[in-house]
């Protein structure tokens, strides 16, 4: 008798496991939505790193002048429009989804 029950709950948990991963299969990942204000912060990193990857191995002061004006401001941009608002999983999701597929040719 007790083989049996083991059974049935060996069995059930084999099935709750592999209904488990179906689900997980067939259910597509959610499309994070961003707010505008997290959209607009996801631009400002963007063009940050942009910058960044024209010097990648330089000091501050080793860039050209408008670059370095152009640095500063987008780093100020972000500090107080997107750091000091925003919620640390948010600014987490927007730095790790910065566009590093970048072409100068533009």
């Amino acid at each position: 008798m007790a083989s049996i029950i083991l059974l049935a709950i060996v069995v059930a948990v084999a099935v709750a496991l592999m209904g488990s991963v179906l689900m997980q299969s067939i259910t597509p990942i959610e499309t994070v939505i961003l707010s505008p204000l997290e959209k607009k912060c996801q631009e400002i990193a963007n063009e940050g790193y942009k910058i960044h990857t024209l010097y990648p191995n330089s000091n501050p002061d080793e860039l050209l002048d408008d670059d370095m004006k152009r640095l500063l401001y987008f780093d100020d941009l972000w500090m107080k429009e997107c750091v000091s608002v925003l919620s640390s999983e948010s600014i987490f999701y927007i730095v790790n989804n910065v566009e590093r597929d970048i072409s100068y040719g533009e």
